[in-house]
């Protein structure tokens, strides 16, 4: 394949698995937790190389898709290891409410504009026994490995 396919090819499964969270978000109603929302920004700076790749000649841009399919990817086993119990997750988004120490009483019975909380170490959905966050990590992988190959492919167009 050449550098425009393969960064096409790996910037398209970048936007294609926003898409999927966008979807399961808002089609879905499943409200996603605090690691969730971490894990999509790396693939919106993917994209966004992506498409500078495709404008502009260079080995950054795949580079940058790389890094940020790796980021997403290191992201989403940490989620994955947060709900599965291996290690804790983030105190504001995980287990007991050791953050609530600052609130008086009355901020923490108004529920005036109280969005849904949403816990990191629970699986809100699961396929063949892998939450969203592990098949993340399977897909970003995988798309890290294409950047590679632009990368590759990149480099050797400039020699």
């Amino acid at each position: 394949m050449t550098r425009r396919q393969l960064i096409s090819l790996a910037a398209g499964g970048s936007a294609a698995l926003l898409l999927g969270a966008l979807a399961f978000q808002y089609l879905g109603g499943l409200a996603p937790c605090k690691l969730c929302l971490w894990q999509r920004w790396p693939h919106g700076l993917a994209v966004l190389a992506g498409g500078l790749g495709l404008l502009l000649p260079g080995v950054i841009w795949p580079v940058l898709g790389g890094l940020g399919a790796l980021t997403s990817a290191g992201i989403g086993a940490y989620h994955t290891g947060v709900e599965r119990g291996w290690w804790p997750g983030p105190t504001s988004c995980s287990g007991g409410g050791e953050g609530l120490g600052g609130l008086s009483g009355a901020e923490l019975l108004s529920f005036e504009n109280a969005a849904p909380v949403v816990m990191c170490d629970e699986v809100a959905w699961e396929l063949l026994g892998l939450s969203m966050a592990s098949w993340n990590v399977l897909a970003s992988l995988a798309l890290a490995l294409i950047w590679l190959r632009a990368v590759q492919a990149s480099s050797s167009a400039s020699q």
